[in-house]
């Protein structure tokens, strides 16, 4: 296995033509990598992010429209296969990065609980396609390139440790070893141990087990560590349920299916009123909705792509390799997913633990869109792994990601707040805009304070006029009335 590190030389591309097409193609070895470590990425990127099939429905399904209606659960869980494997193929092929899309989760809760509820759903798709056509338009363009591009680089990096930070606290969440104080408002510690501040039950033993394994495999360098533990986690899953009829799994209980195929139902498909919403709900309400869609869906792909494509060492003079397609992709993401009636999709923090297993290439998204493909046809097979064999590889890789912080110049000082408020608020928040954001506004507060006008550009300057109404949004829509 090809270990994360924060001093890994930068790949260089090797000379000459040489390789099968399948090489030249996705360049593989001119990233230093091989057709299984991309293949067995692929399949640890996909085994890691599974269950967004079953929990978008889930989300989807716990809203009704402004009609009352509420969307099927067959149907969701259809048109998130769908859409996650055709994007994330289209990635693979046209971005070549490891990077893999699915129905992002918090911009699905806004899709479900603001949108909905104000206008049908047919209306709430339409406008998320409104919103991906936007960030294609920006792509295409060039601008939300140039946008990224004049972001300082300590600020990335922050970005990078930010986000490893908030996949570690993920998986420790999804696996039930970090929970909710029940009167969090009354109590100093919001999040405890495990259930009353103890670990105890099978599922957080499994998971402690999977985590222990799979550091002993990444410290060892085994070929195939992520995915390994992986597998043998969800194995003991199965047994230990069998056994003892366990409680606590979360969404997926651990058990061999009663049959592995199962038809889709493409209901949702096509069903959207692109501008309908901006009559059900009004045109300042829907161009509310239309902007906190496209400000979370920018930056939390920004935040993901680079985060992600650093660790991959895709990241050469401070710019991702391939930036403008992998950005254009991202946004034909938002289009599909309002097209099949899935909420936006976006490139997920779980494409990591791909990379962690040495995906270097699109070839790994090929693989990983394929297998989200198959399960529109195998449903009952992806509810097989709970999140506490899943979710070890969160926690590994967003630890491997806290290396770049070597790389953040700790003596700036007029770096150092802002870097901080990067990396503290995105897990703290649960928000990769909420902490990027924070970190900008602070940067050019600073900059400002000191006299160096020069050093902010209009770029960052604006941006940080961007968030300050982000973060006032609400303010803003209750006096507007």
């Amino acid at each position: 296995m090809t270990q994360l590190r924060a001093d890994r030389p930068q790949h260089q591309p090797t000379p000459g033509p040489g390789g099968s097409p399948l090489d030249r193609f996705f360049r593989i070895s001119a990233r230093g990598s091989t057709t299984g470590r991309e293949v067995r990425g692929g399949i640890t990127t996909f085994v890691a992010m599974c269950y967004i099939v079953l929990l978008n429905p889930l989300i989807l399904g716990a809203s009704a429209d402004i009609t009352g209606a509420r969307l099927s659960t067959e149907e969701v869980t259809t048109a998130t296969a769908l859409a996650a494997g055709v994007t994330t193929v289209l990635m693979g092929l046209i971005g070549n990065a490891p990077l893999a899309l699915a129905a992002g989760l918090g911009v699905n809760g806004i899709v479900a609980f603001q949108l909905a509820p104000a206008m049908t759903w047919g209306q709430a798709f339409g406008l998320v396609v409104v919103e991906g056509f936007c960030i294609v338009l920006m792509a295409v363009s060039g601008v939300r390139e140039r946008i990224i591009n004049a972001i300082p680089m300590a600020l990335k990096t922050a970005i990078t440790v930010g986000i490893g930070l908030y996949i570690a606290l993920v998986g420790l969440v999804s696996a039930g070893f970090v929970t909710r104080t029940p009167d969090a408002a009354n109590s100093t510690v919001p999040v405890r141990m495990g259930d009353g501040g103890h670990l105890t039950g099978w599922p957080i033993a499994v998971f402690c087990l999977g985590l222990l394994l799979m550091i002993v495999l990444v410290s060892r360098a085994v070929p195939g560590a992520v995915l390994i533990s992986i597998v043998a986690a969800t194995v003991l899953a199965i047994a230990v349920n069998s056994a003892f009829d366990v409680d606590g799994w979360g969404l997926v209980e651990p058990s061999v299916p009663g049959q592995l195929v199962a038809s889709p139902d493409f209901g949702l498909l096509g069903r959207i009123d692109l501008f309908g919403g901006f009559v059900s709900a009004g045109v300042v309400t829907a161009c509310v909705f239309l902007f906190t869609l496209v400000l979370s869906g920018f930056f939390d792909a920004m935040g993901t792509i680079t985060g992600v494509a650093q660790e991959a060492g895709l990241v050469r003079d401070g710019k991702v390799e391939g930036m403008g397609r992998i950005l254009f992709v991202d946004g034909l993401g938002a289009v599909a997913g309002g097209v099949t009636g899935s909420s936006p999709n976006t490139v997920f923090l779980e494409s990591a633990a791909g990379v962690g297993e040495g995906a270097r290439t699109g070839l790994a998204s090929v693989v990983t869109g394929g297998l989200f493909t198959a399960t529109l046809f195998l449903t009952p097979l992806a509810a097989v792994v709970p999140a506490q064999a899943a979710a070890p590889a969160l926690v590994v890789i967003g630890g491997m990601m806290m290396a770049q912080c070597r790389r953040i110049p700790w003596e700036d000082t007029d770096v150092v707040i802002p870097v901080f408020l990067i990396a503290a608020l995105i897990p703290f928040t649960y928000s990769i805009t909420n902490g990027i954001g924070a970190g900008l506004v602070a940067y050019v507060v600073v900059k400002l304070c000191k006299g160096k006008v020069g050093e902010i550009g209009w770029l960052l300057g604006g941006l940080a006029a961007v968030f300050t109404v982000y973060f006032a949004i609400e303010g803003i829509t209750a006096w507007l009335g």
